[in-house]
């Protein structure tokens, strides 16, 4: 049985992290991760950042080849990234353990990463590679999706169940919509955007944990 691990470690401890420790940043949040040949091109949304001076900053780390905003909006942009996942103890970590990255959402201090891996000796595994490459792990929650004692949770964060459980409960899905964004975010003490992203993971997470490994087994 497969096992979901929230794992939260150090900005410094990995490349990644240390490529994306830029002042002013207050939150980034990784959308994909794309394989182009030996690289790993990470898409990530960074909120409230200059972004200029962010691209002249992570352009400048010698693992960086070139990074370029996507797309732009007032208070967040979505970069590319080209960058050698290889040399990352972490990704690299969770491909050999044949791990998937469900999410990951990080500051210049900690990034939080949530983690699936097929059983516990898998994640046991990735923990152990991060240790021998002195990353600090700290494991803050671990459970199996499907098991009733930790909950119906289908792979959703506490965040996005909280989203999501409110915005069904104020009417944002109904016809004509109960409440905005804006609505949901003022009581949730979060950005209208932080919102959207939010209530999008949360459905992705469940169309993952509930529709397609019914599909898959047809």
């Amino acid at each position: 049985m497969s096992v979901i691990a929230e794992v939260r470690i150090p900005s410094i401890d990995f490349e990644l992290g240390r490529i994306l420790r830029v002042e002013g940043v207050t939150s980034i949040e990784l959308e994909n991760l794309v394989p182009i040949g030996d690289n790993t091109v990470p898409l990530f949304w960074i909120h409230n950042s200059t972004r200029q001076s962010f691209l002249e900053i992570v352009q400048r780390h010698p693992a960086v080849t070139s990074a370029s905003a996507v797309d732009v909006f007032d208070n967040r942009t979505l970069f590319t990234l080209d960058w050698d996942a290889n040399q990352d103890h972490v990704f690299r970590g969770i491909s050999e353990s044949e791990g998937q990255l469900l999410s990951a959402v990080g500051t210049p201090d900690a990034w939080d990463f949530e983690l699936r891996f097929s059983s516990h000796s898998a994640l046991s595994e990735f923990t152990t590679h991060c240790e021998d490459a002195q990353v600090s792990v700290e494991t803050t929650r671990v459970y199996n999706p499907t098991e009733p004692d930790d909950g119906p949770w289908y792979g959703l964060s506490e965040p996005q169940r909280e989203a999501i459980r409110l915005a069904v409960q104020k009417g944002y899905y109904d016809i004509p919509r109960g409440c905005t964004t804006k609505d949901l975010a003022d009581e949730l003490g979060i950005s209208d955007q932080a919102v959207t992203e939010r209530l999008r993971r949360a459905i992705i997470a469940l169309v993952t944990y509930t529709l397609i490994p019914v599909e898959s087994g047809t």
